[in-house]
């Protein structure tokens, strides 16, 4: 608990210093240091995983510092992470994006002001070494901000932006293999260094239109994609052997007062892959996937300037295991909560073989404070593939489709321009007729999941 009570007393310390001191940390004209430390308490009552029974809790802290130098139009940047974790048992289900101890995020040089491909009146950064990668809607890729661990990458990122605030973006990466994996190790916080997957490689053609149909509708943006992912054996490291491609677009409208708005985000994938990352597994699966996310809201002119939005999320499932063709739609890269759940040792639906409609209500009326509340009736697209995050598969497709209901809140309050930030979740999962069956199975009750959480973070 050494480290549990150290970060207790780190958070307890900045709460006071920064009733004078808050914002980014000029230490010279060329030098500047940002970060974050915040801490969270989780619990969950009724388990819907695979194997598992009772309640479980958590205690996660996550602390970052981020240090740029600037050189003219260069910047070196070197970012921090130190994610830890407590209060865990042999049931919860701890992973590498829990626990992250004291390793480099972020490693990098950014050329700005550099000519950009849009254009003459465009400008370009393009940064090299390791980074964090966000891009327009963050369903392909993201730098997560509720998970305790941050993914990064090391390549390079082109962005480059023009007058209309069009926006190119360009990259070509290896993920992180975040370290340690093992359940021991996690739990007792263990510092291992990060290393390079250099047997896997990601790019991406992300193009953002602003104003993309300003002579029919105001606030409008189009998108056009393309991602693609491709991995190999390596010394030892046995992977599926993906080959992913996946192109897309999307329509955002932006919420405005007494106004629809709209968010519509369609992608193919094609490719390859083996069934499983063994070593006598060499047979390629032919890859076709699909997801759609369509969500269409209005907002209203009230004091809380309300939106209520109905949403429907697919993703393709594999219907049989057996053929030579692979139809699940993998969550590679890309974000979840803002969709679906709160995630963590909760967060029962992924964008992977998921039927999911629902609707949803959210306020923000002003700068301090905002808060939602979704509802979704979740189906399997497939019933014979898996529901992936409780590790369940039936593939006789007996168990039926319907994993149930879900109810999803948070609302979040900051404070001191925006340093301080209180956040409180609770979510709901009740039971449908699959998970009673697949649990049955085992012998186990399927129950009603309750999960709250209360996190408290500052910014400097």
């Amino acid at each position: 608990m050494k480290g549990y009570l150290t970060s207790a007393l780190v958070l307890s310390g900045l709460f006071l210093w920064s009733e004078r001191v808050y914002g980014q940390i000029e230490v010279t004209d060329d030098l500047s240091i940002s970060g974050e430390v915040r801490a969270r308490y989780e619990s969950l009552d009724g388990q819907f995983r695979a194997g598992k029974a009772g309640s479980d809790q958590l205690l996660l802290f996550r602390s970052l510092v981020h240090g740029k130098y600037q050189l003219d139009n260069t910047e070196f940047g070197l970012e921090l992470q130190d994610s830890r974790t407590y209060l865990s048992d042999n049931e919860t289900p701890l992973s590498s994006s829990f626990t992250n101890t004291l390793d480099v995020l972020q490693a990098y040089v950014a050329f700005n002001r550099l000519p950009g491909l849009l254009g003459a009146d465009s400008e370009q950064k393009l940064t090299l070494g390791r980074q964090t990668v966000s891009i327009g809607s963050k369903r392909q890729i993201e730098r997560v901000s509720f998970a305790n661990v941050i993914k990064s990458y090391t390549g390079f990122y082109s962005k480059s932006v023009n007058a209309n605030k069009d926006e190119l973006h360009a990259f070509y990466v290896v993920p992180i293999e975040r370290l340690p994996t093992a359940k021991e190790q996690l739990k007792d916080n263990e510092i291992e260094l990060d290393k390079e997957q250099w047997h896997r490689r990601i790019w991406g053609l992300h193009y953002r239109q602003a104003h993309a149909f300003s002579d029919l509708v105001d606030n409008v943006w189009a998108e056009l994609f393309a991602y693609g992912f491709d991995e190999a054996d390596k010394n030892n490291k046995q992977t599926a052997n993906r080959h992913y491609l996946t192109i897309g677009g999307r329509l955002y409208k932006k919420w405005q007062s007494n106004s629809y708005d709209f968010d519509i985000e369609l992608a193919h994938r094609t490719g390859s892959r083996h069934a499983s990352s063994k070593v006598d597994d060499n047979i390629d699966l032919d890859v076709k996937a699909e997801m759609a996310l369509i969500r269409v809201g209005y907002t209203f002119e009230d004091a809380l300037n309300t939106n209520v939005a109905l949403q429907y999320y697919y993703t393709s499932g594999d219907n049989n295991s057996q053929d030579d063709k692979y139809e699940q739609f993998e969550r590679m890269f890309g974000g979840r909560r803002t969709d679906l759940n709160n995630t963590s040792i909760h967060g029962p639906l992924t964008p992977a073989n998921l039927s999911a409609m629902g609707a949803r209500v959210e306020f923000r009326p002003d700068s301090n404070w905002d808060a939602r509340v979704h509802y979704s009736a979740a189906y399997l697209s497939s019933k014979t593939d898996s529901f992936v995050i409780a590790k369940y598969r039936d593939e006789t497709g007996q168990s039926g489709d319907f994993i149930g209901h879900t109810v999803d809140s948070r609302i979040r309050y900051w404070w001191q321009d925006k340093a301080w930030m209180l956040d409180i979740g609770l979510s709901v999962l009740v039971p449908g007729s699959y998970l009673d069956n697949v649990r049955n199975e085992e012998q186990l009750a399927a129950k009603t999941t309750k999960f709250g959480y209360v996190q408290l973070g500052y910014k400097f």
